[in-house]
């Protein structure tokens, strides 16, 4: 399922950075693998790194009471994995799990965080970035959670 709020290209790496900002963050990333069914990170939990996946399906869910995880949006190629890192108190507002096996850049947040405060310009790069994908993020979790749970769903609002 591709969320409400489908990949724009101003939220993948190559659309977001600089060809000399997005090299200087790659530098700092190794390559990763999951199996399908494998969980990246639990909401309420540390945020201590990120990833750009290369190839699978990665779902967003949010945990609901009483019932089972709702999946918000599903991320694929060239999408950022996680944002929290980038925000005190660095705990994870989502979950995510791979629906399908997955290659990923894994990237140690308080690595970028130090590049960021390094230069300024890619920090401002890298927020800009992460804000895009911050609303872009919001926005599919409104519409989904109108969809699961509003009487007449989200009614196609934008």
């Amino acid at each position: 399922m591709k969320g409400a709020g489908a990949m724009t290209s101003a939220t993948t790496v190559t659309m977001a950075l600089s060809t000399e900002y997005r090299d200087r963050l790659m530098r700092l990333a190794r390559e990763v693998s999951f199996d399908a069914g494998t969980r990246l990170f639990e909401e309420g939990r540390r945020a201590n790194r990120f990833w750009i996946i290369r190839t699978g399906t990665i779902a967003l869910d949010l945990h609901v009471p009483g019932r089972r995880p709702a999946v918000i949006e599903s991320l694929g190629h060239g999408e950022l994995v996680g944002w929290s890192w980038h925000f005190p108190p660095y705990l994870w507002h989502l979950g995510a799990e791979a629906m399908s096996p997955v290659r990923a850049w894994e990237f140690d947040a308080e690595s970028v965080r130090v590049l960021c405060a390094e230069d300024p310009g890619f920090g401002r790069a890298i927020a800009v970035w992460v804000g895009q994908v911050v609303a872009q993020r919001l926005h599919a979790s409104r519409i989904r959670l109108l969809d699961l749970y509003a009487p007449y769903g989200s009614g196609g609002l934008i």
